[in-house]
């Protein structure tokens, strides 16, 4: 299984950051972990996808599931990408407009201060 996961709190928000391949065999794994912070009230999530190698349709949805699960919980969930293969499966799927996606982990928590309800709270400062 080639897949890592650590987990690192930043104030108020939880980055958990994700490594390696996300397919129908590491997905759950994603999934369990995610659903622990979630489950602990860690509700403002940065998923950090820089070390993600490959993306499946099946990795997506746990993504999805996590993000619907935060905000019935009143939370958030941002995700952190920059690898083309990666970013590619968001576009083609639509999905990079119901995520907010940053280039780096520092945008990502900075938007989450901001407000990370509001329509691209990107501009940095």
């Amino acid at each position: 299984m080639d897949l890592s996961i650590t987990r690192a709190d930043h104030g108020e928000q939880t980055v958990v950051h994700l490594g390696g391949e996300i397919d129908v065999y590491t997905a759950p794994v994603v999934r369990e972990k995610l659903d622990e912070q979630i489950q602990a009230g860690r509700t403002n999530l940065v998923v950090d996808l820089t070390d993600v190698t490959f993306l499946d349709s099946t990795g997506l949805g746990v993504l999805v599931g996590r993000l619907k699960l935060t905000r019935t919980r009143g939370g958030s969930m941002r995700l952190v990408g920059r690898d083309d293969r990666v970013l590619k499966v968001f576009a083609i799927t639509g999905l990079d407009k119901v995520f907010e996606i940053h280039p780096d982990l520092e945008a990502a928590l900075a938007a989450g201060r901001a407000g990370a309800g509001s329509n691209g709270a990107g501009e940095g400062s």
